[in-house]
């Protein structure tokens, strides 16, 4: 038997952490654990935040700042419901969000098995009568996703299936997850009871025996991700403000029958007896696969307004609306094709609904210091029309924008004092760029809605008579917006667009150029280390880092050019004066000319990007051009933790970069 011996260290558990990093740094005093996962636990436990709701909104939140290091003393998640979604509600994910889902891992599952919708066909009224002819007639197919990016068409997946896979990873860092049978009953702010916990959340808990609990919970921040009715946001005093349409839709998951030519591509259809919305769905376990129908329903009308007489009446009409009604209103509109519901339980569900775009006129509550102590996400703070296939996303994407400012606020990461309670001005951004969002979608979605409302060739309304060019416009031009690859955050302590020596060329940001406030457009590289070819956004995973991305120029090779001056900065002065692995750097090089060796470049390229060093010539994208960048200039872009640029600076002018850190990140 042969004879050895075997030694660990104790870093090796390192290797098998469930995530891509470590948690995040943590400079403030750590958390106690003090409180049990028992419903009976003492009359009021703390908590550093408290999220209430387990939907698309919050169950991102929690496995966010789960994953950035909260523990489950820290970190509670709480909903009424006894388990995720069964059926209904959202179900398209648009490609921003899945470069975000694939930035967390767990993208896989949805990719495979969700539905890929490609194109868009737009049929349109012929003119003709059914004794004369066909009805309606395709106009146009169209790419559903037209403007760049990791992944050229949407996803339909049940938004069930969707929370199950975001509850499944949270369990490999919570070993309590979300506490579900949970009802929030009120929220308020309590500074004189608890300066440092002020928010009080009165909740009721099913215990073992299946009897009801009231508890009382502190904490130092409480978000609501609790839907379109809110408790949260009417405990604090919050509304939505808007106004609702006179149109009203009905929406049914059904497996089909038809002999429809696109029924398995995103249809809009406009003819003389109402419009319908064709939405392919993914397939089941029956090995059927489903397919959504949005349809309007013409005769019912409903007065708008926001007043409660005008929401009473809207109620009783809509429950006017039935299935079999809106079968009809579908089989007219879809004439000369018949539809139908496939034999044998094939309606999933349905629904009427009243389109109505409105927003919460602030997404923070503050306390009496100016510190926002409660939040609202997701549908507590914006509701709008399901058209355009917005509303699970920007929901997750209002949790992915606060996720990395609760933590750095919570640990510490931000400047200023650690230990004292003050308003941060990173954290305060939150309501700043998610509601310039949020009413951009509220306005995009009210023009897009009323046009599908519309009959092709009548008069919208105001005296105009809408055309398929005119709607084919809308769809076009909002496509940066609604696959969330056009969003652009304002200016503010975290985007930072002011410059006098601006390295970028050119304003297609949609098509990749480099802006403050954008996100950085994906494209292919070749990494130097080991010849691997990459997406770059694969160096820009959701672990909560800040990271500098390095354009250098074609004197790289040179020991006394820009670019190795630029490195020698960044790596011995800048990345050091910061928390350790709060900031990362991702280098690219451009044609140089010759081949090199790593003794041929600044030693800080290796000692901090020897796996993040690439060629942006090598493959099929030319990444200096798709930025922006002259390859005899160079430029540095720092990119913030949900994947947005921060700031760009010239590579002569690394100060920039280290002024603009500081202002989000503590230095050490």
């Amino acid at each position: 038997m042969p004879v050895f011996t075997e030694s660990s260290a104790s870093s090796r558990e390192l290797r098998v952490l469930p995530s891509f990093a470590p948690p995040l740094p943590r400079l403030s005093p750590a958390f106690p654990n003090h409180n049990t996962t028992d419903p009976n636990e003492p009359a009021q436990a703390k908590y550093e935040v408290v999220i209430v709701g387990a939907g698309p909104a919050g169950l991102m939140l929690n496995l966010l700042l789960a994953r950035y290091g909260l523990s489950d003393s820290s970190l509670l998640c709480v909903d009424a419901k006894p388990g995720t979604l069964k059926s209904g509600q959202a179900d398209g994910l648009q490609p921003r969000t899945l470069e975000v889902l694939k930035s967390l891992g767990l993208a896989d599952e949805i990719l495979n098995d969700g539905c890929h919708l490609e194109e868009v066909a737009f049929w349109n009224p012929t003119g003709k009568t059914e004794a004369e002819g066909d009805v309606i007639e395709r106009t146009s197919i169209v790419p559903d996703v037209s403007v760049p990016t990791r992944f050229q068409h949407e996803v339909t997946i049940h938004q069930g299936r969707i929370e199950r896979i975001l509850e499944t990873d949270l369990l490999r860092y919570s070993k309590r997850g979300v506490q579900r049978n949970t009802q929030l009953l009120d929220v308020r702010i309590d500074e004189e009871g608890d300066g440092e916990f002020p928010v009080v959340a009165h909740i009721e808990v099913e215990n073992a025996a299946g009897g009801k609990v009231r508890r009382s919970i502190r904490s130092k921040y409480l978000v609501g991700a609790d839907g379109a009715h809110s408790v949260v946001r009417r405990s604090m005093g919050l509304h939505l403000e808007g106004e609702s349409t006179d149109h009203i839709w009905g929406v049914v998951d059904l497996v089909i029958d038809t002999d429809f030519p696109d029924i398995r591509r995103r249809t809009a259809i406009h003819s003389p007896a109402g419009s319908v919305m064709v939405i392919p769905r993914e397939r089941i376990a029956t090995g059927d696969y489903l397919t959504r129908l949005y349809v309007q329903v013409p005769e019912i009308e409903i007065e708008a307004g926001d007043d409660q007489k005008t929401k009473e009446g809207a109620k009783a009409r809509r429950a006017q609306v039935t299935l079999e009604s809106i079968f009809q209103h579908a089989a007219d509109a879809f004439k000369p094709y018949y539809i139908k519901p496939k034999e044998g339980g094939a309606v999933d569900w349905w629904a009427a609904y009243q389109i109505g775009q409105r927003v919460s006129g602030q997404f923070t509550v503050k306390d009496k210091k100016g510190v926002n102590r409660v939040f609202i996400a997701g549908d507590a703070c914006h509701t709008h029309s399901p058209k355009a296939g917005q509303g699970m996303n920007v929901s997750m994407m209002d949790s992915y924008n606060l996720a990395w400012k609760l933590i750095y606020s919570l640990h510490g990461l931000t400047p200023g004092p650690v230990e004292t309670a003050k308003p941060d001005p990173v954290l305060d951004t939150y309501h700043a760029e998610r509601h310039t969002i949020a009413q951009q979608l509220i306005d995009f979605d009210r023009a897009f809605s009323s046009m599908f409302s519309g009959k092709i060739g009548s008069e919208d309304g105001i005296g105009q008579a809408l055309t398929h060019e005119q709607f084919l416009e809308v769809f076009s031009t909002g496509n940066g917006f609604t696959s969330g690859c056009g969003i652009e955050y304002p200016e503010n302590v975290t985007v930072d667009k002011t410059t006098t020596k601006d390295p970028i060329t050119g304003t297609d940001y949609l098509r990749g150029i480099l802006r403050p406030g954008r996100r950085l457009l994906n494209v292919r590289v070749k990494r130097f280390a080991d010849g691997n070819r990459r997406d770059l956004q694969d160096d820009f995973l959701s672990t909560g880092r800040f990271r500098i991305l390095c354009l250098t120029s074609s004197d790289l090779l040179d020991p006394q050019g820009v670019s190795a001056q630029a490195l020698k900065s960044l790596g011995s002065s800048v990345i050091p004066k910061f928390p350790p692995t709060v900031i990362e750097q991702v280098v690219i090089h451009p044609r140089l000319g010759k081949d090199f060796m790593w003794r041929d470049v600044p030693k800080e390229l290796k000692q901090h990007s020897e796996m993040q060093f690439y060629s942006g010539h090598a493959l099929n994208d030319d990444v200096y051009a798709i930025y922006g960048v002259d390859e005899k200039a160079g430029a540095v872009a720092v990119v913030r933790p949900d994947g947005y640029i921060g700031t760009i600076a010239a590579l002569d002018d690394i100060a920039r970069v280290e002024e603009y850190l500081r202002r989000c990140i503590r230095t050490v």
